[in-house]
């Protein structure tokens, strides 16, 4: 049981267990790191922390990426007065600025404390940083009277609650609130030092942060795993549990389900023992009766107790976890969804209506009618840093905290959750609101403005909410190009936006989305109108007008169509998949198909699978015929340069040349905005491929490409784009096309001046390489200079072996790249270089349309009037010049795709008609 003189501040719980070398914390795949040497870990850093001029009160922003590092740095905020806040910076560069840039804005210009792996990810915005390293190198303190000792009402700690995206709100939490939080857990849980503890959720969830304190408090040990541990296999989770001897862990409902799925395919690992776990508690999201009950059938014979399962309900502002239901399993296996229990000690809970009316409470037994959820207690935060008015609309006029949800008391004071009073969708535990997405959304043209909405759905069976999005069509609504147009745009931006896709979008009449009295949304009654058939005909229309363009269901057939399948239903997160639709056409982007190919190769017992042959077979169907086929005859004879990306649609075809990296992985994701409008072709560098040799001049590279789009296309009016280094290849292939007597109607240059020699001529291979990185995002802006220092020196073997180390691992699996393969692709872009260094522009083409954003190097301006103008030489007939979002290489990134499709869709009808 806790200390019967518990600390009252988070330094004096460290402390508490400074001496204790036999007891810590295990980080999977990592280090033992004991108590006593946290200790002296946070000693020294926070000796480091005040040489990096940080006082308390400061704030620190923590990237919560790698365990072991958040620990020390946590720590050694705590000890030197510093307010840690955990982040963990989105994994593509745009959207990672500009919430560092709101973060820089909120704590008032904080210090970013990162491991040094993660410190090349984080994109310039102006912070201060500092590695974990670098202060892991501090002295130990030399005075204890160094330290600094707060008191219980102090910030100890803070942490953002928007999700994963929106501008954040900062939750305040004190050493008062977070302890007095893990005293009330441990005696409504009857913890004690026996009680190991395993935590996958990252730190920047408050979960973590939990799981980390509640042990200390013990006196136990704690296990530390990462998300991308247990959730790439599931079945991982209960061989953890019987490795560390685990007795307590936590984890959202849907990881119960993603286990059950896993244990229908096939036995639990073998010596999974589970009769030592003692609670797996159940937050996060709602638990699902029927999956929790199905996992503990699953796993009664490797011994788990049938009433392990403790639904609970928390929040950030209620430092997690603080009503807990230890009845589950004795008196709520038949309901839908179990009541969520009685609140630890120190809890008030009480339900009020919509006037404020007090209809129950914990301490007042009432009505058992519905209402809104409010809390009172000292774990339970008084507001958000810096912002009064979000704390002002937190509580009410007498200082109770409003939770958003709707809920009801039980005659015993049990709580149970009926929905919100929030705009939120609860994916996989992970928060969304919903008008953020709509903001999105709403900048489609495809899609009515002001008439979408999203909305959560929980499908009979499922172990999560999922979103739908209920839409007016801009165009005719009887129109089903107009509808399936809308359908993959709303999806697509959805996936760049959220990273993940709607299980439903519905198009709708104006009428059918509901408002109240100020026209606000009424995302409540859509989702009833869902649950109760009403919105049945727009789900109908929808698959109606999916099926004319994907073709109607066609099944698996044999062992390899149905193992690819069963890969795609995975990689998509959908149901089932057609073996003749394209993987494109069903939502996949250029991410996906990084991960499809992984998936194949491992489930398929294959070393390499090539880009070319997802890209070029991207149907179950075809991609099944190819792999079983081998790869046959290979080299330049079967190169095809042609990767059709989307192929509906009855305007003039678009063709776009790669950049000058060879790969047209970069359209995947722009190609969906054209589905049933016009075809996309990507034209890929020859070289990729096992045994094909690398283009030897320029004209080759035009003549092959110019063949292979009038194998497509025999006749004119001909559409043609490229992306930098290509926008020099298109030039050509327009040229080429014209001189045969066709029209040319669209040639498109995205931000590439005509004459590129000079710096083709520039480029060495050191900056090669490092610009395949950049574009890679292997390295960030920031780090170019230095590095280029660095690796000039050094052979280039080593240089290339130097930029895959420094890459961060994450990146490196999703782009399935090694040493070896990256050198090939770095050799494969020296020749595009090569190509480029005696390429001189000449003669004329009609039209130049140019899409100019940030260069690489100077201001937007002095790119245009300078370099990008020159233009006006090679063309008979006026240029236009088009601003678009952007930097060179994040143009058509997924923060700026969506404009970007839209301009160049515009451009496009303009110039053809």
């Amino acid at each position: 049981m806790p200390d019967q003189n518990p600390a009252s501040t988070l330094p004096q719980l460290l402390e508490s267990v400074s001496h204790d070398r036999s007891r810590g914390i295990t980080f999977i795949g990592g280090s033992f790191l004991s108590y006593a040497d946290l200790w002296e870990s946070a000693c020294r850093m926070s000796q480091g922390l005040r040489s990096h001029g940080t006082t308390p009160g400061g704030r620190a922003l923590i990237a919560a990426n790698d365990p072991e590092s958040f620990v020390r740095a946590f720590w050694g905020c705590v000890l030197s007065g510093v307010v840690p806040c955990p982040f963990t910076p989105p994994a593509e560069p745009g959207r990672a600025r500009a919430q560092l840039e709101d973060l820089r804005e909120l704590l008032g210009d904080p210090l970013a404390v990162v491991p040094k792996a993660v410190h090349g990810d984080l994109p310039d915005v102006g912070l201060r940083t500092v590695t974990v390293e670098e202060l892991s190198q501090a002295p130990a303190e030399a005075e204890h009277e160094q330290r600094h000792a707060p008191v219980a009402d102090d910030l100890a700690l803070l942490m953002l609650t928007s999700g994963s995206t929106g501008s954040s709100k900062a939750v305040r939490l004190t050493h008062a609130n977070l302890l007095a939080a893990q005293a009330g857990k441990a005696g409504a849980l009857e913890l004690g030092p026996q009680d190991t503890t395993m935590n996958w959720i990252s730190a920047d969830h408050i979960a973590a942060i939990e799981a980390h304190l509640l042990p200390m408090v013990n006196g136990a040990e704690q296990v530390v795993a990462t998300p991308a541990t247990v959730l790439a296999d599931p079945l991982e989770f209960l061989r953890l549990l019987t490795a560390h001897r685990v007795r307590v862990t936590f984890t959202p409902n849907f990881l119960f389900g993603q286990i059950n799925q896993a244990l229908a395919q096939g036995p639990a690992p073998q010596g999974v023992e589970l009769s030592r776990v003692r609670y797996i508690i159940s937050g996060g999201e709602a638990t699902v009766t029927a999956t929790a009950r199905a996992f503990l059938n699953a796993l009664s014979g490797h011994g788990l107790r049938q009433d392990v399962i403790v639904p609970a309900f928390g929040m950030t502002e209620t430092c997690a976890g603080s009503v807990f239901n230890r009845d589950f399993a004795a008196r709520d296996l038949e309901t839908e969804f179990p009541p969520l229990g009685r609140p630890v000690r120190g809890l008030h809970i009480r339900i009020a209506d919509a006037d404020g009316n007090v209809l129950s409470s914990t301490d007042a037994p009432g009505t058992a009618d519905p209402g809104e959820v409010q809390l009172r207690g000292t774990m339970v935060t008084d507001g958000y840093f810096g912002n009064d008015r979000a704390t002002a609309q937190a509580f009410t006029a007498d200082g109770w905290f409003r939770t958003g949800d709707l809920g009801r008391l039980d005659a015993e004071g049990r709580l149970m959750l009926v929905g919100r009073t929030k705009d939120s969708i609860i994916v996989n535990g992970v928060n969304y609101y919903s008008h953020d997405l709509e903001a999105v959304l709403n900048g489609l043209e495809e899609v009515r403005h002001g008439q979408v909405a999203a909305f959560p759905i929980r499908p009979a069976g499922a172990d999560s909410e999922q979103l739908a999005v209920a839409f007016v069509p801009a165009g005719d609504p009887t129109d089903d190009s107009a509808v399936y147009r809308a359908i993959v745009a709303i999806r697509s931006s959805t996936v760049m936006h959220w990273g993940f896709r709607p299980q439903l979008i519905l198009p709708v009449a104006a009428a059918q989305i509901p408002r109240g009295n100020l026209g606000k949304v009424q995302r409540s009654r859509l989702r009833s109108a869902v649950e109760s058939g009403d919105l049945a005909e727009a789900a109908r229309r929808a698959e109606e007008v999916s099926t004319r363009f994907l073709g109607a269901y066609v099944a698996p057939e044999g062992e390899a169509e149905t193992a690819l399948a069963a890969i795609y239903t995975r990689v998509l997160n959908t149901g089932r998949v057609s073996a003749t639709a394209s993987f494109f056409d069903l939502g996949g982007t250029s991410l996906d198909v990084l991960r499809l190919k992984s998936e194949i190769q491992a489930g398929f017992g294959l070393d390499d699978v090539p880009m070319s042959t997802l890209l070029q077979t991207p149907t179950v169907r075809a991609l099944a015929r190819r792999l079983t086929a081998g790869r046959g005859a290979g080299g330049d004879a079967a190169y095809d340069p042609l990767v059709p990306l989307q192929i509906t649609g009855d305007g003039t075809p678009l063709f776009c040349v790669h950049p000058g990296l060879g790969e047209v992985l970069v359209f995947v994701n722009l190609a969906k905005y054209f589905t049933g409008e016009r075809p996309f072709y990507a034209l890929r560098a020859r070289g990729f491929g096992e045994g094909e040799t690398h283009f030897g001049s320029f004209d080759e590279m035009v003549s092959t490409y110019v063949e292979a789009i009038r194998r497509t296309q025999p006749t004119g009016p001909y559409a043609v784009a490229g992306y930098s280094y290509g926008g020099a290849v298109a030039f050509e292939i327009a040229k080429r096309l014209e001189a045969d007597g066709d029209r040319v109607g669209f040639v498109g240059v995205f931000n590439l001046p005509p004459h590129i020699s000079g710096r083709m001529n520039e480029i060495s291979f050191t900056d090669g390489a490092i610009n395949l990185a950049l574009f890679l995002e292997l390295i960030s802006a920031a780090d170019v200079e230095r590095l280029t220092t660095t690796l000039r020196a050094l052979p280039e073997a080593e240089q290339l072996a130097y930029l895959v180390d420094q890459a961060p691992k994450r990146r490196l699996t999703e782009l399935d790249l090694n040493v070896e393969r990256f050198a090939n692709w770095v050799h494969l872009a020296q020749n595009m270089v090569q190509l480029g260094r005696t390429y001189e522009p000449s003669g004329t083409v009609e039209q130049v349309r140019v899409f100019y954003c940030t260069p690489l190097r100077g201001s937007k301006q002095e790119w245009l009037d300078n370099q990008l103008r020159h233009w006006d030489e090679f063309t008979r007939a006026p240029n236009t010049y088009v601003e678009v979002d952007g930097e060179h290489y994040t143009l058509m990134s997924p923060q700026h795709v969506q404009t970007f499709q839209t301009t160049l869709r515009h451009e496009l009808a303009r110039a053809l008609g």
